[in-house]
Protein backbone atom coordinates (compact mmCIF):
# COMPACT_ATOMS: atom_id res chain seq x y z
CA UNK A 1 0.00 0.00 0.00
CA UNK A 2 0.86 3.36 -0.74
CA UNK A 3 0.28 6.51 1.59
CA UNK A 4 -1.00 9.66 0.21
CA UNK A 5 -1.87 12.61 2.76
CA UNK A 6 -3.66 15.99 1.82
CA UNK A 7 -1.99 19.03 2.39
CA UNK A 8 -2.75 22.92 2.99
CA UNK A 9 -1.06 23.97 -0.36
CA UNK A 10 0.15 27.90 -1.13
CA UNK A 11 -1.10 28.88 -4.00
CA UNK A 12 -2.22 31.81 -6.60
CA UNK A 13 -5.48 33.88 -6.26
CA UNK A 14 -7.32 32.81 -9.16
CA UNK A 15 -6.69 35.92 -11.02
CA UNK A 16 -3.12 35.39 -10.46
CA UNK A 17 -2.97 32.20 -11.39
CA UNK A 18 -1.94 31.84 -15.26
CA UNK A 19 0.43 35.19 -14.72
CA UNK A 20 2.44 32.59 -11.65
CA UNK A 21 2.10 29.21 -13.65
CA UNK A 22 5.80 28.80 -15.18
CA UNK A 23 7.72 25.53 -16.62
CA UNK A 24 9.83 23.78 -14.82
CA UNK A 25 12.79 24.82 -13.80
CA UNK A 26 14.97 22.26 -15.24
CA UNK A 27 13.58 22.52 -19.49
CA UNK A 28 14.50 25.95 -19.36
CA UNK A 29 18.18 27.26 -19.60
CA UNK A 30 18.68 30.45 -17.83
CA UNK A 31 18.72 32.70 -20.68
CA UNK A 32 15.60 31.21 -22.21
CA UNK A 33 13.80 32.03 -18.75
CA UNK A 34 14.66 35.58 -18.43
CA UNK A 35 13.45 36.14 -21.93
CA UNK A 36 9.78 34.71 -20.91
CA UNK A 37 9.76 36.50 -17.51
CA UNK A 38 10.31 39.46 -19.67
CA UNK A 39 7.56 42.19 -18.08
CA UNK A 40 6.11 39.58 -15.48
CA UNK A 41 6.86 39.96 -12.38
CA UNK A 42 4.47 37.12 -10.99
CA UNK A 43 6.35 34.36 -13.12
CA UNK A 44 7.15 31.80 -10.41
CA UNK A 45 10.37 31.43 -12.40
CA UNK A 46 11.58 34.02 -10.29
CA UNK A 47 11.30 31.46 -7.52
CA UNK A 48 12.38 28.41 -8.99
CA UNK A 49 15.16 29.58 -11.28
CA UNK A 50 16.10 32.82 -9.65
CA UNK A 51 19.15 33.15 -11.42
CA UNK A 52 17.47 35.21 -13.78
CA UNK A 53 17.40 38.24 -11.62
CA UNK A 54 21.11 38.37 -10.87
CA UNK A 55 23.65 39.31 -12.96
CA UNK A 56 24.04 36.78 -16.02
CA UNK A 57 26.96 34.65 -15.45
CA UNK A 58 26.58 34.06 -11.89
CA UNK A 59 27.34 30.17 -10.82
CA UNK A 60 24.04 28.69 -10.37
CA UNK A 61 24.76 27.12 -7.49
CA UNK A 62 26.13 30.29 -5.71
CA UNK A 63 24.19 30.87 -1.73
CA UNK A 64 22.82 34.43 -3.67
CA UNK A 65 20.85 32.16 -6.21
CA UNK A 66 19.11 30.42 -3.30
CA UNK A 67 18.71 33.74 -1.18
CA UNK A 68 16.97 35.28 -4.13
CA UNK A 69 14.50 32.65 -4.52
CA UNK A 70 13.39 32.49 -0.73
CA UNK A 71 13.09 36.23 -1.15
CA UNK A 72 10.96 36.14 -4.56
CA UNK A 73 8.51 33.44 -2.69
CA UNK A 74 8.22 35.98 0.19
CA UNK A 75 7.42 38.48 -2.25
CA UNK A 76 4.38 36.80 -3.81
CA UNK A 77 3.58 35.94 -0.15
CA UNK A 78 3.62 39.21 1.13
CA UNK A 79 2.00 40.84 -1.63
CA UNK A 80 -0.81 38.30 -1.18
CA UNK A 81 -0.40 36.99 -4.93
CA UNK A 82 0.25 33.50 -3.19
CA UNK A 83 -2.15 32.21 -0.52
CA UNK A 84 -2.08 28.74 1.70
CA UNK A 85 -5.40 27.15 1.94
CA UNK A 86 -6.89 27.17 5.32
CA UNK A 87 -7.46 23.30 5.32
CA UNK A 88 -5.84 19.91 3.90
CA UNK A 89 -6.86 19.08 0.96
CA UNK A 90 -5.92 17.14 -2.17
CA UNK A 91 -6.42 18.58 -6.02
CA UNK A 92 -7.66 17.31 -9.09
CA UNK A 93 -5.25 18.91 -11.92
CA UNK A 94 -6.44 18.26 -15.40
CA UNK A 95 -4.71 19.12 -18.60
CA UNK A 96 -5.79 19.25 -22.08
CA UNK A 97 -3.42 19.27 -25.34
CA UNK A 98 -5.02 19.62 -28.31
CA UNK A 99 -6.75 15.85 -28.49
CA UNK A 100 -4.86 14.78 -24.99
CA UNK A 101 -6.14 14.77 -21.80
CA UNK A 102 -4.61 13.93 -18.23
CA UNK A 103 -5.97 14.12 -14.78
CA UNK A 104 -4.04 13.47 -12.06
CA UNK A 105 -4.11 13.88 -7.87
CA UNK A 106 -2.05 16.56 -6.57
CA UNK A 107 -0.88 15.18 -2.76
CA UNK A 108 1.79 14.92 -0.60
CA UNK A 109 3.29 11.69 -1.17
CA UNK A 110 5.47 9.62 1.63
CA UNK A 111 9.11 9.40 1.81
CA UNK A 112 8.87 6.67 3.28
CA UNK A 113 7.36 4.72 0.62
CA UNK A 114 9.94 6.41 -1.37
CA UNK A 115 13.17 4.58 0.70
CA UNK A 116 10.82 1.28 0.77
CA UNK A 117 10.51 1.15 -2.73
CA UNK A 118 7.42 1.47 -3.38
CA UNK A 119 7.94 4.35 -4.96
CA UNK A 120 9.93 3.20 -7.61
CA UNK A 121 12.83 4.75 -9.84
CA UNK A 122 13.83 4.09 -13.45
CA UNK A 123 17.08 6.83 -13.76
CA UNK A 124 19.92 7.88 -11.66
CA UNK A 125 20.60 11.30 -10.15
CA UNK A 126 23.58 13.50 -10.58
CA UNK A 127 24.84 14.21 -6.98
CA UNK A 128 25.17 18.62 -7.90
CA UNK A 129 21.28 18.27 -8.95
CA UNK A 130 20.11 16.89 -6.21
CA UNK A 131 21.95 18.90 -3.80
CA UNK A 132 20.52 22.08 -5.74
CA UNK A 133 17.04 20.75 -4.95
CA UNK A 134 17.92 19.90 -1.74
CA UNK A 135 19.23 23.52 -1.05
CA UNK A 136 16.32 25.02 -3.05
CA UNK A 137 13.44 23.35 -0.49
CA UNK A 138 15.88 24.15 2.54
CA UNK A 139 16.24 27.59 2.14
CA UNK A 140 12.45 28.15 0.93
CA UNK A 141 11.05 25.64 3.48
CA UNK A 142 8.99 24.28 0.51
CA UNK A 143 8.51 22.05 -2.34
CA UNK A 144 7.56 24.65 -5.13
CA UNK A 145 7.52 22.09 -8.24
CA UNK A 146 6.04 18.86 -7.87
CA UNK A 147 7.23 15.40 -9.21
CA UNK A 148 5.31 13.31 -11.45
CA UNK A 149 4.12 10.36 -10.52
CA UNK A 150 2.42 7.46 -12.26
CA UNK A 151 0.29 4.06 -10.79
CA UNK A 152 -1.75 1.51 -12.72
CA UNK A 153 -4.95 2.60 -13.15
CA UNK A 154 -8.19 2.35 -11.61
CA UNK A 155 -11.71 2.62 -12.08
CA UNK A 156 -12.55 3.79 -8.50
CA UNK A 157 -9.72 6.30 -8.59
CA UNK A 158 -10.76 7.81 -12.01
CA UNK A 159 -14.73 7.54 -10.35
CA UNK A 160 -13.26 9.97 -7.64
CA UNK A 161 -11.56 11.94 -10.18
CA UNK A 162 -15.24 12.16 -12.05
CA UNK A 163 -17.22 13.06 -8.27
CA UNK A 164 -14.17 15.74 -7.63
CA UNK A 165 -14.54 17.49 -11.07
CA UNK A 166 -18.32 18.08 -10.83
CA UNK A 167 -17.26 21.66 -8.67
CA UNK A 168 -16.18 23.99 -10.36
CA UNK A 169 -12.39 24.84 -10.99
CA UNK A 170 -10.31 27.14 -9.10
CA UNK A 171 -8.23 27.57 -12.16
CA UNK A 172 -8.69 27.11 -15.85
CA UNK A 173 -6.39 29.07 -18.29
CA UNK A 174 -4.47 28.25 -21.10
CA UNK A 175 -0.47 28.44 -20.95
CA UNK A 176 1.50 30.15 -24.14
CA UNK A 177 2.42 25.89 -25.05
CA UNK A 178 -1.34 26.22 -25.81
CA UNK A 179 -1.99 23.27 -22.61
CA UNK A 180 -4.91 24.20 -21.38
CA UNK A 181 -4.53 24.29 -17.08
CA UNK A 182 -7.33 23.34 -14.78
CA UNK A 183 -7.09 22.66 -11.17
CA UNK A 184 -10.31 21.44 -8.49
CA UNK A 185 -9.59 22.16 -4.99
CA UNK A 186 -11.09 18.80 -3.52
CA UNK A 187 -12.07 19.84 0.71
CA UNK A 188 -15.04 17.70 1.29
CA UNK A 189 -13.71 15.26 4.08
CA UNK A 190 -15.47 12.49 3.16
CA UNK A 191 -13.85 12.86 -0.89
CA UNK A 192 -10.39 13.38 1.09
CA UNK A 193 -11.05 10.38 2.92
CA UNK A 194 -11.74 8.30 -0.22
CA UNK A 195 -8.97 9.09 -2.06
CA UNK A 196 -6.61 8.34 0.42
CA UNK A 197 -8.21 5.03 1.43
CA UNK A 198 -8.10 4.09 -2.38
CA UNK A 199 -4.65 4.27 -2.44
CA UNK A 200 -4.16 2.76 0.30
CA UNK A 201 -4.64 -0.37 -1.89
CA UNK A 202 -2.34 0.75 -4.72
CA UNK A 203 0.95 -1.40 -4.14
CA UNK A 204 2.95 1.28 -5.44
CA UNK A 205 3.75 4.41 -7.76
CA UNK A 206 6.67 4.94 -9.99
CA UNK A 207 8.32 8.05 -10.15
CA UNK A 208 7.80 9.28 -14.17
CA UNK A 209 9.50 12.47 -13.82
CA UNK A 210 11.29 14.22 -11.36
CA UNK A 211 13.80 11.51 -10.27
CA UNK A 212 16.13 14.69 -8.28
CA UNK A 213 12.79 16.62 -6.55
CA UNK A 214 12.08 13.25 -4.92
CA UNK A 215 15.86 11.94 -3.58
CA UNK A 216 16.22 15.40 -2.48
CA UNK A 217 13.34 15.69 -0.35
CA UNK A 218 14.03 11.99 1.07
CA UNK A 219 17.33 13.77 2.26
CA UNK A 220 15.88 16.67 3.69
CA UNK A 221 13.60 14.04 5.79
CA UNK A 222 16.20 12.25 7.09
CA UNK A 223 17.83 15.27 8.41
CA UNK A 224 14.79 16.89 9.66
CA UNK A 225 14.07 13.56 11.39
CA UNK A 226 17.33 13.13 13.13
CA UNK A 227 17.31 16.00 13.91
CA UNK A 228 13.79 16.04 15.75
CA UNK A 229 13.87 13.90 18.86
CA UNK A 230 10.41 14.41 18.51
CA UNK A 231 9.54 12.99 14.97
CA UNK A 232 6.67 11.06 14.54
CA UNK A 233 6.38 10.46 10.93
CA UNK A 234 3.54 12.68 10.13
CA UNK A 235 5.48 16.42 10.06
CA UNK A 236 5.47 17.62 6.12
CA UNK A 237 9.04 17.23 5.59
CA UNK A 238 7.89 13.56 5.68
CA UNK A 239 6.14 13.95 2.46
CA UNK A 240 7.15 15.71 -1.28
CA UNK A 241 4.80 17.47 -3.97
CA UNK A 242 3.37 14.93 -6.19
CA UNK A 243 0.89 15.08 -8.83
CA UNK A 244 0.13 11.41 -9.41
CA UNK A 245 -1.17 9.99 -13.07
CA UNK A 246 -2.85 6.97 -13.85
CA UNK A 247 -0.64 4.89 -16.88
CA UNK A 248 -3.13 5.37 -19.43
CA UNK A 249 -3.62 8.86 -19.63
CA UNK A 250 0.51 9.45 -19.75
CA UNK A 251 1.93 10.99 -23.13
CA UNK A 252 5.66 10.05 -23.95
CA UNK A 253 7.60 11.31 -26.52
CA UNK A 254 10.73 10.39 -27.78
CA UNK A 255 14.06 11.66 -26.64
CA UNK A 256 16.27 11.94 -29.50
CA UNK A 257 20.07 12.33 -30.17
CA UNK A 258 22.88 14.44 -31.84
CA UNK A 259 26.16 13.63 -31.84
CA UNK A 260 28.75 16.30 -33.20
CA UNK A 261 31.11 13.89 -35.56
CA UNK A 262 31.53 10.75 -37.06
CA UNK A 263 34.89 9.59 -35.25
CA UNK A 264 36.73 10.14 -38.30
CA UNK A 265 34.85 7.87 -40.29
CA UNK A 266 33.10 9.04 -43.86
CA UNK A 267 29.36 9.23 -44.44
CA UNK A 268 29.79 6.07 -46.68
CA UNK A 269 31.66 3.78 -44.01
CA UNK A 270 29.77 4.75 -41.35
CA UNK A 271 26.65 3.48 -43.34
CA UNK A 272 28.54 0.45 -44.06
CA UNK A 273 29.42 -0.16 -40.86
CA UNK A 274 26.00 0.44 -39.51
CA UNK A 275 24.75 -2.54 -41.56
CA UNK A 276 25.98 -5.42 -38.78
CA UNK A 277 23.49 -4.73 -36.84
CA UNK A 278 20.66 -2.48 -38.85
CA UNK A 279 18.96 -2.49 -42.25
CA UNK A 280 18.77 0.61 -43.75
CA UNK A 281 17.27 2.20 -46.53
CA UNK A 282 16.77 6.50 -47.32
CA UNK A 283 13.10 7.55 -46.88
CA UNK A 284 11.12 10.61 -46.39
CA UNK A 285 10.30 9.82 -42.81
CA UNK A 286 11.43 12.00 -40.16
CA UNK A 287 10.49 10.01 -37.04
CA UNK A 288 10.11 6.40 -36.89
CA UNK A 289 6.78 4.27 -36.82
CA UNK A 290 7.29 1.58 -34.73
CA UNK A 291 9.79 0.47 -31.57
CA UNK A 292 13.83 -1.09 -32.81
CA UNK A 293 13.43 1.63 -36.24
CA UNK A 294 15.32 4.69 -36.52
CA UNK A 295 15.50 7.97 -38.03
CA UNK A 296 19.27 8.72 -38.95
CA UNK A 297 19.70 12.44 -40.37
CA UNK A 298 23.23 12.60 -42.58
CA UNK A 299 24.03 14.70 -45.19
CA UNK A 300 20.66 16.01 -45.91
CA UNK A 301 19.28 12.67 -45.85
CA UNK A 302 17.03 10.93 -43.81
CA UNK A 303 17.38 7.33 -43.30
CA UNK A 304 15.23 4.44 -41.86
CA UNK A 305 17.50 2.13 -39.75
CA UNK A 306 15.97 -0.86 -38.78
CA UNK A 307 17.62 -3.02 -35.73
CA UNK A 308 18.43 -6.83 -36.94
CA UNK A 309 17.14 -9.78 -35.15
CA UNK A 310 19.27 -10.74 -32.61
CA UNK A 311 21.06 -7.55 -32.35
CA UNK A 312 20.16 -7.20 -28.89
CA UNK A 313 18.59 -9.06 -25.87
CA UNK A 314 14.82 -9.11 -26.38
CA UNK A 315 14.17 -10.55 -23.38
CA UNK A 316 15.88 -8.16 -21.09
CA UNK A 317 13.73 -4.84 -20.31
CA UNK A 318 16.69 -2.04 -20.11
CA UNK A 319 18.87 -3.78 -23.23
CA UNK A 320 15.66 -3.83 -25.02
CA UNK A 321 14.79 -0.18 -24.90
CA UNK A 322 15.87 1.73 -28.54
CA UNK A 323 17.74 4.21 -26.47
CA UNK A 324 20.04 0.73 -24.81
CA UNK A 325 20.13 0.11 -28.70
CA UNK A 326 21.53 2.98 -30.20
CA UNK A 327 23.57 3.37 -27.48
CA UNK A 328 25.74 -0.16 -28.00
CA UNK A 329 24.59 -0.87 -31.11
CA UNK A 330 25.90 2.52 -32.82
CA UNK A 331 27.15 5.34 -30.45
CA UNK A 332 29.72 3.14 -28.14
CA UNK A 333 30.93 1.00 -30.49
CA UNK A 334 30.90 3.52 -33.73
CA UNK A 335 31.22 6.62 -32.62
CA UNK A 336 33.00 6.32 -29.50
CA UNK A 337 30.47 7.88 -26.97
CA UNK A 338 30.73 5.21 -23.95
CA UNK A 339 29.27 7.86 -21.40
CA UNK A 340 26.54 9.57 -22.93
CA UNK A 341 26.37 11.49 -19.35
CA UNK A 342 28.90 13.56 -19.69
CA UNK A 343 30.53 13.11 -22.90
CA UNK A 344 30.26 16.69 -24.46
CA UNK A 345 30.14 14.95 -28.70
CA UNK A 346 26.46 14.25 -27.72
CA UNK A 347 23.34 16.24 -26.94
CA UNK A 348 20.06 15.59 -26.44
CA UNK A 349 16.66 16.91 -27.48
CA UNK A 350 13.23 16.13 -26.45
CA UNK A 351 10.45 15.20 -28.67
CA UNK A 352 8.24 18.13 -28.19
CA UNK A 353 10.89 20.34 -30.43
CA UNK A 354 10.25 18.35 -33.50
CA UNK A 355 12.53 16.65 -36.38
CA UNK A 356 13.11 19.78 -37.61
CA UNK A 357 14.97 20.94 -34.83
CA UNK A 358 17.23 18.00 -35.63
CA UNK A 359 17.52 19.24 -39.00
CA UNK A 360 18.51 22.81 -37.84
CA UNK A 361 20.92 21.73 -35.90
CA UNK A 362 22.82 19.35 -38.21
CA UNK A 363 22.61 21.52 -41.19
CA UNK A 364 24.22 24.58 -39.34
CA UNK A 365 26.99 22.48 -38.73
CA UNK A 366 27.31 22.52 -34.75
CA UNK A 367 26.83 18.55 -35.06
CA UNK A 368 26.91 16.05 -38.48
CA UNK A 369 24.52 14.09 -37.84
CA UNK A 370 20.91 12.89 -35.72
CA UNK A 371 19.19 9.72 -34.75
CA UNK A 372 15.33 9.97 -34.44
CA UNK A 373 13.99 7.26 -31.63
CA UNK A 374 10.64 5.59 -31.33
CA UNK A 375 9.22 6.72 -27.56
CA UNK A 376 9.69 4.24 -24.77
CA UNK A 377 6.42 3.36 -23.61
CA UNK A 378 5.37 3.23 -19.81
CA UNK A 379 4.94 -0.26 -20.19
CA UNK A 380 8.63 -0.57 -20.77
CA UNK A 381 8.82 1.85 -17.98
CA UNK A 382 6.74 0.29 -15.51
CA UNK A 383 9.32 -3.21 -16.40
CA UNK A 384 12.37 -1.68 -15.68
CA UNK A 385 11.35 -0.09 -12.10
CA UNK A 386 9.96 -3.04 -11.48
CA UNK A 387 12.96 -5.05 -11.70
CA UNK A 388 14.91 -2.57 -9.88
CA UNK A 389 16.91 -1.57 -12.58
CA UNK A 390 17.65 1.68 -14.12
CA UNK A 391 17.18 3.09 -17.52
CA UNK A 392 19.75 5.08 -19.80
CA UNK A 393 19.84 8.48 -19.63
CA UNK A 394 17.37 10.72 -21.56
CA UNK A 395 14.70 7.58 -21.78
CA UNK A 396 11.45 9.54 -21.35
CA UNK A 397 9.89 12.78 -22.50
CA UNK A 398 6.36 13.26 -20.96
CA UNK A 399 4.32 15.94 -22.50
CA UNK A 400 2.75 18.22 -21.27
CA UNK A 401 4.73 19.46 -18.41
CA UNK A 402 3.64 19.94 -15.41
CA UNK A 403 3.57 23.74 -14.38
CA UNK A 404 5.47 25.00 -10.64
CA UNK A 405 3.19 27.28 -9.03
CA UNK A 406 0.27 26.08 -9.49
CA UNK A 407 0.67 24.36 -5.50
CA UNK A 408 3.30 24.67 -3.65
CA UNK A 409 3.66 22.34 -0.53
CA UNK A 410 5.52 23.57 2.85
CA UNK A 411 7.38 21.72 4.95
Amino acid sequence: MVRIEPFAGVRPRPADAASVASPPYDVLSSGEAREMVAGNPLSFLHVGKPEIDLPPGIDLYDDAVYAKGRENFRRLLDSGVLRQDKQKCFYIYRQVWGSHEQTGIMAAASTDDYLADRIKKHELTREEKELDRLRHIETLSAQTGPVFLAYKQRDDIDELCRQAMKTTPEYDFVTDDGVRQILYVVSDTSLVAAFAAAFKSIPCLYVADGHHRSASAVRIKQARAAANPDHSGDEDYNFFLSVIFPHNQLKILSYNRLVRDLAGMSASEFLHRLEKEFSYQKTELKSPEKMHDFCLYLDGQWYLLTARSGSFPENDPVAALDVSILQTNVLAPLLGIENPRTDQRIDFVGGIRGAEELENRVNSGDFRLAFSLFPTTIEQLFAVADRGAMMPPKSTWFEPKLKDGMVVHLI
